[in-house]
């Protein structure tokens, strides 16, 4: 699977659709640190359970509409969405561990 990257226009289409299936949104800013640290993470989770979900990255400068709707006050922050519907959410640097964990609950 290929990681998505996400826009204001394209959030309805690629993850609040009621058949999108599970996506991930990974919200980030090129000048995070943190964020420098858990891309390639997200890019490992993509081609570990790729087939499994879909991956969203959206940067919240470019795109600030979807990080409000959202309440994405800090970043890096980690939104699962299935079929369109919000269900869980983290904030911060987390391990590929801890993402696969987290992300097996939705497969």
């Amino acid at each position: 699977m290929t990681i998505i990257e996400g826009t204001d226009k394209t959030f309805v289409n690629d993850v609040e659709g009621v058949d999108s299936g599970t996506v991930l949104v990974y919200f980030w800013a090129p000048w995070c640190p943190p964020c420098k640290i858990l891309g390639p993470i997200v890019n490992n989770v993509d081609k570990l359970i790729g087939d499994k979900i879909t991956i969203s990255k959206i940067n919240v400068d470019d795109n600030p509409e979807s990080a409000m709707k959202f309440g994405v006050m800090s970043i890096p922050t980690l939104i699962v969405f299935q079929n369109g519907e919000m269900k869980s959410k983290k904030i911060g640097l987390q391990s590929e561990e801890q993402l696969v964990q987290w992300l097996e609950e939705y497969m």
